[in-house]
């Protein structure tokens, strides 16, 4: 290799290496675990072994046949994973369902079992032709259910009238650097790197470096990958009677009065600043007091507010009012709603109908 292909070359595999640091990380060594942590290491590892496979093959194209499959098992990871990450990250208190399981493992078996029974160096052209297209089509349907899911925030971001939350721009930023990196690999006026295999790898180690600025960031104020529960530093100190009454009675005071749920990017903070008291203080009110996370808490309101505009204004679209009460996205609103409620807003709009 000349001095330009040594240096395409470390900066390609430095950014697959680094993505498979941050995606064992996230797997198998972060504290606490959450389902968003678990399906962003999966992302992370299906684009790393799609992407090296990639670069590999640029440097070396007599690459034997089963690193192409391992390539192919890797992008069969990506669209899944990236779905369900920013469905765990909109949804409080999301949970790793079976379903989400079972599509690992389907996709797992075909391309396992179409390694076995056609290897790529004895079939090239089934792979290219079919199985290749076969998971471009799968990773299409996932971009378009995650686009749909973010479509909230989509219109938020073009908005000169509404202010996007940092957790909304990481979400966009994972989403669009998914959509830059096959974009990459498939457009002519990416040659200028040399081919459209070291292009998508160059994509994903830039996008990947922002990406980490951007959750280190993220981590300076909160943490993303929370599972829905907020930290109890303070076990066996709770918040005394009296006391503990009175921040109670004005907090409800204030975020009735305010309205303050209606937001859906409202912070711990901002909310402890409302009532004069610290962060920590207010946690450790909700959570050793009130038994409640802070989402748990300002959900409740929120979905109190929305039974009443379901019950006063019963031609207002359901997706409508989640939005109206502070929600961010339908899938929130209905999973806070059938926790709290152990029903759905469509069956509960039902059942007033039926009553009346």
């Amino acid at each position: 290799m000349n001095l330009a292909q040594q240096i395409l070359f470390f900066f390609s595999a430095l950014g697959v290496f680094n993505g498979l640091i941050i995606s064992v990380y996230l797997l198998f060594f972060k504290r606490p675990k959450s389902p968003s942590s678990y399906f962003l290491g999966l992302l992370l590892l299906g684009l790393c072994l799609k992407i090296g496979k990639s670069f590999i093959y640029y440097f070396y194209p007599d690459l034997p046949g089963i690193y192409i499959q391992i390539g192919l098992l890797g992008s069969t990871l990506v669209g899944p994973s990236l779905f369900y990450f920013i469905k765990s990250a909109l949804e409080p208190n999301a949970k790793i369902t079976t379903i989400q399981k079972a599509t690992y493992v389907f996709w797992f078996l075909v391309i396992v079992t179409t390694s076995i029974i056609t290897p790529y160096d004895s079939r090239p052209d089934i792979w290219e032709n079919y199985i290749w297209t076969i998971v471009a089509l799968q990773l299409t349907a996932y971009m378009i259910l995650a686009g749909w899911l973010l479509k909230t925030v989509l219109m938020k971001f073009f908005s000169t009238r509404e202010k996007i939350s940092q957790t909304e721009m990481l979400l966009l930023s994972v989403f669009i650097g998914n959509l830059v990196i096959p974009v990459s690999f498939k457009l002519s006026f990416f040659d200028f790197f040399n081919g459209p295999c070291i292009s998508g790898a160059l994509f994903f180690s830039l996008i990947l470096y922002l990406n980490v600025f951007l959750f280190i960031s993220k981590r300076k104020t909160s943490s993303f990958f929370s599972d829905g529960q907020e930290p109890k530093p303070y076990a066996n100190k709770k918040i005394g009677g009296e006391r503990a009454l009175a921040l109670t009675e004005k907090l409800q005071q204030i975020i009735l009065e305010q309205e303050l749920y209606k937001n859906p990017d409202l912070k711990l903070n901002d909310l402890a600043q409302k009532i004069n008291i610290s962060s920590h203080q207010l946690s450790q009110l909700l959570n050793d007091n009130l038994g409640k996370s802070f989402a748990a808490y300002v959900n409740e309101y929120r979905i109190n507010e929305a039974c009443t505009l379901i019950i006063n204004n019963a031609n207002i679209k359901l997706e409508a009012i989640g939005y109206e009460v502070g929600f961010n996205s339908k899938s929130t609103f209905y999973a806070a709603f059938k926790k709290l409620k152990q029903t759905t807003p469509t069956l509960y709009k039902e059942q007033l109908l039926v009553i009346s």
